[in-house]
């Protein structure tokens, strides 16, 4: 099977209201700021480079709804063998469904070498969605501007942080609306 196809859905449509954290690029540790941000959210999604099932383990402990994506750098080569199993139950793209609409995830390595279309190119590959999480690029982005809405929570982790630092985003929704906020340590 082409692992790049595998896709799990998950529902959290039944909630009224939501909180929803949101990280990337974590590469095995997960900033104690950024932690505190996600302290007390229903559901945490993970847009790749994990890096470890320890990281996966440690927001569980916070929230029992994980969703995470693998990244280009969750791969055999560079998680210890004990992991492998886990690794394997890691989908390339995920699909969430929150009051008033979905959020697709996907870690984004395949669209970023042409960095123009990379946005579009996110759009047309999830045109259902209401918005699409990447990480890869270690910047944090929020580009409302069209739908779907295109959402990247930058470096959660010690890993290309110089430039602009760890950062996360917190998602509130309803089945009306939704709210994007940005944190940044």
């Amino acid at each position: 099977m082409n692992k790049s196809l595998d896709k799990k859905s998950f529902n959290y449509a039944e909630h009224d209201n939501i909180k929803i954290g949101v990280l990337s690029d974590t590469h095995c540790h997960i900033n104690s700021s950024v932690l505190k941000h996600l302290s007390d959210c229903d559901v945490i999604l993970h847009a790749g480079d994990i890096g470890s099932i320890e990281v996966i383990k440690q927001l569980n402990e916070i929230s029992g709804n994980v969703v995470s994506v693998c990244g280009n750098n969750d791969n055999a080569g560079q998680w210890t063998p004990t992991e492998h199993h886990d690794l394997q139950q890691i989908p390339q793209i995920a699909e969430v469904e929150l009051p008033g609409g979905i959020i697709a995830i996907t870690h984004g390595d395949e669209h970023y070498s042409d960095y123009e279309t990379w946005h579009e190119k996110l759009r047309t590959n999830f045109p259902m969605a209401k918005a699409v999480v990447y990480g890869h690029s270690h910047r944090l982005v929020c580009d409302q501007d069209a739908d779907p809405w295109i959402l990247n929570p930058g470096p959660a982790g010690e890993t290309r942080i110089q430039k602009h630092g760890v950062s996360c985003l917190l998602i509130t929704a309803n089945k009306v609306e939704w709210k994007v906020s940005e944190f940044r340590a």
